[in-house]
This record gives structure tokens, C-alpha cells and sequence, in this order.
């Protein structure tokens, strides 16, 4: 904070001013007057009290995001991209569509071999003959789940989530981990490292309780995509936490009332660049900008 003289006429007037810049890199200043002609005496005491004030109006402006803060006037910029999305309601013909297509990306995604043409047929199948396969019936189940269920989000709808896209083919099937995990890059490089397992339990919480408290705060495609990205930096599970991730991303979604939305295979590195934009800058804007361009491609042929 600095203070800042004002000539008017033969009078000078005094001001505490807060400057800092906004998610887009603005500077935004706060302002406090003061009065006008202060003695050092004065001035002082005055500085003092309007300190207090800015202090508790700068922290009330703010929205506590994880790692990072927004101000009111941040979320109110990032909640107009729900604006950008066109909410319909899909027949039981769309949601079969939509889920073979959301079932063939999310696995691929994550190496699954199964050809896009085959889903439908496994799906209508009873049985099944890999651990491909099993995915695929098991994250078929959980997109039926995410549709119907009345729940809201809490520890248990994520472990049920993962234990129905996995359950028959891992053995942690529905469990958090116990062990270290991070991601890799092509080069076998770790470009992100998950929650260490001591801190796990506290974290999860936390993210629980972030949810309940801030729900109301920010339009359904911005809380999904804080919901989703938070998760993954998470990372709560041996294996399978991008499929359960974007499982979480559409429960929000429906949650609200908003149709779902299909990450595809041929965007994915799209997809991971806006998850490192999260992970290293706090930046929610490059998640928001992909996933609008996802639902048009997702609402395209519907």
C-alpha cells in the first residue's frame, strides 16, 4: 500500500491506495480516503485504520481456489463462458450415442485398444474377454451412474465411480492409493507429482469441503472444470484417475443441469496442456476455452 496526495485548489487530499494485477494481468487499484489538510499526527492514525480496512476488503474480494485466489470480479469474468454453452437435453437415443462415444475416448485416452466400432457391440454383450473389454462395460456403468444418481459429490461417489470402471480388471478397484504416484512424460521425465500419500486423507477432505462451501459461487462449467483439474493435480488413485476425473467433470455438469461433454482422443494434447496451465500457473481460462470448443464437437451431430 502506498499513499497518494491529491492537489484540489488549496487544499490537499490524502488517500491509501492497494494496487495489484487481475488474472488477465490488469492493474486494479483500491482506494481509501483519508482527509484533507492531515497533520503528520492525523495522518498517521488515519493510515493506520484505513490499512485495517483495505486488509479486510482485499480478503473478503477473494475466493480461495486450492493453491491460488480469485476476486469477485475473476469469477464473474470466468463464469461468463457458461454463456458460450447451448444447454439441451438429451433422449435415450443421444445418451446411448453419447456414451459409446464418451466410453471409446475417455479409455483411449488411456491406451485402451478397443476400436471405436467395437464399443457398441461389446457393450450389448454379456460377456467379456480382456481387461479392455471390462473397461469398457465398466465405465459404460459409471456414465449410466453419473446420469441417475441423486448424490452429491463426497469421497464415496468417487470410490464408486472408480470401482465401477474397474472393477474385474484391478485389483485397487475402488480404493484410494497407498502408494506415490506421478505422471511421466514421453521421455520418462515426471511432469507432475500427486499428493504424497501422508497428505492425501487432509487433502481430499479439503476438496470435499471447497466443494460444499463454494458450490453456489461459480456457474456449472467453471465448477466443473475447477472440480476436474483440482482432482487430477490430486491424482487419488493407483491408476484410472483421468477416466474418474472426467467422470467427476461431467457429474457436476449434469448436476447442474448443463449436457454433458465429451473429451476426444485426437485433443488430448490439447487436453493435458490445459491441465499443466492449471497445475504450474493457476490458470482456469485455457480449461474453459478447450472444453467449449469440446462441446461443440460433443453437441455437433446430436
Amino acid at each position: 500500500m502506498f499513499l497518494e496526495k491529491r492537489k484540489a485548489g488549496k487544499n490537499i487530499k490524502y488517500y491509501l491506495v492497494h494496487s495489484y494485477r487481475d488474472k488477465d494481468n490488469k492493474v486494479v487499484k483500491i482506494r481509501r480516503f483519508l482527509g484533507s489538510n492531515l497533520s503528520e499526527k492525523e495522518l498517521k492514525k488515519l493510515k493506520k485504520r484505513a490499512e485495517e480496512i483495505i486488509s479486510q476488503q482485499i480478503e473478503d474480494m477473494k475466493t480461495s481456489v486450492f493453491d491460488f485466489s480469485l476476486t469477485d470480479k475473476e469469477i464473474q469474468s470466468l463464469n461468463r463462458f457458461s454463456e458460450k454453452i447451448e444447454i439441451v437435453h438429451f433422449d435415450d437415443k443421444q445418451w446411448q450415442q453419447f456414451t459409446e462415444e464418451f466410453v471409446y475416448n475417455t479409455n483411449a485416452i488411456e491406451g485402451s485398444k478397443v476400436l471405436e466400432e467395437e464399443v457398441p457391440y461389446i457393450l450389448r454383450r454379456k460377456e467379456t474377454t480382456n481387461t479392455d473389454e471390462i473397461e469398457t462395460k465398466g465405465v459404460a456403468k459409471a456414465v449410466k451412474f453419473i446420469r441417475t444418481t441423486k448424490e452429491d459429490l463426497s469421497l464415496k461417489l468417487m470410490l464408486r465411480l472408480h470401482e465401477f470402471c474397474f472393477k474385474g480388471s484391478r485389483p485397487f478397484a475402488g480404493k484410494f492409493r497407498d502408494i506415490e504416484v506421478g505422471i511421466r512424460n514421453g521421455y520418462g521425465e515426471i511432469i507432475h507429482q500427486g499428493t504424497l500419500v501422508k497428505d492425501l486423507n487432509k487433502e481430499l477432505n479439503e476438496f470435499i469441503s471447497w466443494y460444499k462451501k463454494n458450490k453456489n459461487k461459480f456457474r456449472p462449467l467453471v465448477l466443473a472444470a475447477i472440480i476436474h483439474n483440482q482432482f487430477e493435480d490430486i491424482h487419488p488413485f493407483q491408476d484410472g484417475n483421468g477416466r474418474v476425473g472426467r467422470l467427476l467433470l461431467n457429474f457436476v455438469l449434469l448436476k447442474n443441469n448443463y449436457p454433458p461433454v465429451n473429451i476426444l482422443l485426437e485433443d488430448r494434447i490439447e487436453y493435458y496442456h490445459t491441465l499443466q496451465e492449471y497445475q504450474k500457473n493457476d490458470k482456469l481460462k485455457p480449461t474453459l476455452k478447450f472444453l467449449i470448443k469440446q462441446y461443440k464437437k460433443t453437441l455437433k451431430n446430436r
